[in-house]
């Protein structure tokens, strides 16, 4: 249980070290982050069987979308995080090392390149967008971030259990 605790926290953490990175690359970049509202429509609409749109942004908003998209958002930043302990074994937890949690965390964009961009009409990998390879490169260094994110979280958790 206790595991299960630090995986929760991990993943939270991580998420969030993403966000506070897509806040800075849209001040330092103007690279606009991403807008969970339309993550949140584009779930929204899955259990009445809708899993593709020609373009999220064109379907009918729904309500609550935000609250869906960010609370999903966070979710699947646990559920990345169990992953890398599913994987490296539970005593990653205790001594946390970055090249796992890069490795998992850049691979989960397979996720976004093969379910939800295809789904919200972007295409696989992005193909659908106006500029496909500058999609792609945000979305791999977007990982990428998630996974250092993992790897401060875990150390952080693994200093807060120490004192």
């Amino acid at each position: 249980m206790e595991n299960l605790f630090c995986v929760i926290l991990i993943g939270i953490g991580a998420t969030a070290v993403m966000d506070l990175w897509a806040i800075a690359r849209a001040q330092l970049f103007n690279i606009p982050p991403t807008n969970w509202a339309l993550v949140g429509r584009w779930i929204a609409y899955l259990p009445g069987g809708k899993f593709h749109h020609v373009s999220i942004a064109a379907s009918e908003a729904v309500g609550g979308e935000h609250l869906i998209g960010w609370t999903a958002h966070y979710i699947i930043g646990v559920a990345y995080a169990a992953l890398l302990v599913v994987i490296f074994g539970e005593t990653w937890i205790q001594h946390p090392s970055i090249i796992p949690a890069l490795v998992v965390g850049i691979a989960t964009v397979v996720a976004p390149f093969f379910i939800m961009q295809p789904g919200m009409g972007a295409g696989i990998a992005a193909s659908r967008t106006p500029k496909p390879n500058a999609v792609r490169l945000q979305s791999i260094l977007n990982h990428g971030i998630f996974g250092f994110g993992m790897y401060l979280s875990a150390c952080a958790v693994k200093f807060a259990y120490s004192l």
